[in-house]
């Protein structure tokens, strides 16, 4: 255990070197008229927007993996499946997880890929030429500095959840994506679920009406999972932090339902959370009766109002002994959508281009049959046709596997990808803006605008698609 805290202690004292290249202060917030507000830096002459943003096309992808712990392996398996990407490189800092990663290819059938391991071995990977894309599956402290690495040395980044834990690295990701023209994708695999992708399709349609409401969450016991964290690193991250530390599960699929930065943005955000009834009882049990105070509230819930007036409800709790809740739900003007614990439509919308529903009443749910036939006839188009197959392989039920179908199918036809630089920060940016609002006595946070201004420049969300 010691050897592997003093290793990511040096690997994060080496991501520390690479992300301070500013004056924190300019990412830093005032109060004014009992608001935080933060500090929007102007965008230096050498970067431009990355809205809309399309590299040239990439014949086939050449990829290398960093980070081959816990959810490394499962993309490295789900990436045998996919015909226009290459797995070129392998890095772990343990050569034990990059073997057991080359085994993988080994039972597909493919050629073994090129090894790094140790405190530099993401170096040495992302100076090969021969890289298009650096994926990232380390602990969420190193996801910035790592990323600006990577783009820094001309490669396209996908970084898993959340892409940054601080203002300044949402900063870091969005300065170094504009000035290097490289995409910075967040790996949100909520946005890729087969309900919210379908609801999603319904609400461009027009099925809910006006969206007025939204609600997401992550509340999930992880009791059983966290001795699996080398070095202790996520629970070290929740005792020394309040708010919601792991807020993008929640907040993605919502904020793509809302048109954020697509002609909506988030305004001002309120957070308040209990106290750390359950999170102090397991601290004393893992470190010793009052060795620690732990920070996270047990139960964390975040308040958001647009521009456009819409309101959002994000949750987060991973302590308490409760059913697994990724809560997705769906308010509209003319009907309601639920996840967890069961998957409703409750709709009165003359907007259902779907002629096989003749009663349809918004204050109770449809039927079980009439939501399945309902949800078939609105599939979302990125999911028909590779729907079996993503359940085939899998990945939370085949999610995983349309999320990573979708990043090499956008850079394969150099098409804009789903997500960009501003989501991953925009959703990441929660991490810090519900801790200054509790430790502000949940005052409210003027959320930053990391587009600029240029929030409404794109209408609406577009998962881009080849014409045929």
């Amino acid at each position: 255990m010691k050897k592997t805290i003093t290793i990511l202690a040096t690997f994060a004292l080496v991501a520390l070197a690479v992300s301070c290249n500013k004056n924190k202060d300019e990412y830093g917030y005032t109060i004014k008229d009992n608001q935080i507000v933060y500090n929007t830096p102007a965008r230096p002459a050498d970067q431009q927007s990355m809205l809309g943003f399309a590299c040239d096309p990439i014949e086939n992808v050449r990829v290398g993996f960093v980070g081959l712990g816990m959810r490394g392996p499962g993309a490295v398996e789900r990436f045998c499946y996919l015909e226009d990407a290459t797995i070129v490189a392998l890095c772990d800092l343990f050569p034990e997880r990059v073997e057991s990663a080359q085994q993988i290819l080994d039972r597909h059938g493919i050629a073994r890929a090129a090894e790094y391991s140790g405190e530099e071995g993401y170096k040495e990977l992302c100076a090969r030429e021969d890289i298009d894309l650096v994926y990232l599956a380390v602990p969420w402290q190193l996801h910035t500095p790592i990323a600006v690495y990577a783009m820094e040395h001309g490669k396209h980044v996908a970084i898993e959840v959340p892409a940054a834990t601080s203002i300044k690295e949402c900063w870091d990701l969005v300065n170094t994506s504009e000035r290097t023209r490289k995409h910075c994708m967040m790996l949100e695999n909520c946005c890729y679920d087969f309900f919210e992708l379908t609801c999603l399709n319904m609400i461009q349609q027009g099925v809910f009406g006006d969206i007025v409401h939204v609600e997401g969450a992550y509340c999930h016991n992880l009791e059983p999972y966290w001795d699996r964290y080398q070095g202790d690193w996520r629970m070290t991250y929740n005792k020394d932090h309040h708010g919601d530390v792991y807020p993008t599960h929640g907040i993605g699929p919502i904020c793509e339902d809302l048109n954020i930065h697509r002609g909506d943005k988030m305004d001002v955000l309120v957070a308040m959370d209990t106290d750390a009834f359950n999170g102090q009882a397991m601290a004393d049990k893992r470190y010793g009766e009052g060795a620690v105070k732990y920070a996270n509230g047990d139960n964390t819930m975040t308040c958001i109002r647009t521009h456009n007036g819409k309101s959002i409800l994000v949750e987060h709790n991973v302590v308490t002994p409760r059913p697994y809740n990724r809560m997705y739900q769906v308010t509209g003007t003319k009907g309601f959508a639920n996840k967890y614990p069961n998957e409703g439509l409750a709709l009165g919308s003359e907007n259902i281009q779907f002629t096989a529903i003749d009663n349809l009443d918004a204050e109770e749910y449809m039927s079980d049959a009439d939501r399945d036939a309902l949800m078939a006839a609105y599939e979302h188009p990125i999911s028909k046709g590779i729907a079996e197959k993503a359940r085939e392989v899998g990945g939370h039920g085949g999610m995983d596997f349309i999320m990573d179908y979708r990043l090499i199918y956008c850079l394969h036809h150099g098409l804009p990808l789903d997500q960009d630089v501003y989501d991953a920060a925009e959703w990441s940016s929660l991490v810090e803006l519900t801790e200054v609002s509790i430790n502000h006595g949940s005052m409210p946070v003027v959320m930053p605008d990391f587009t600029r201004g240029e929030w409404n420049k794109l209408k609406g969300v577009n998962f881009a698609l080849v014409e045929e």
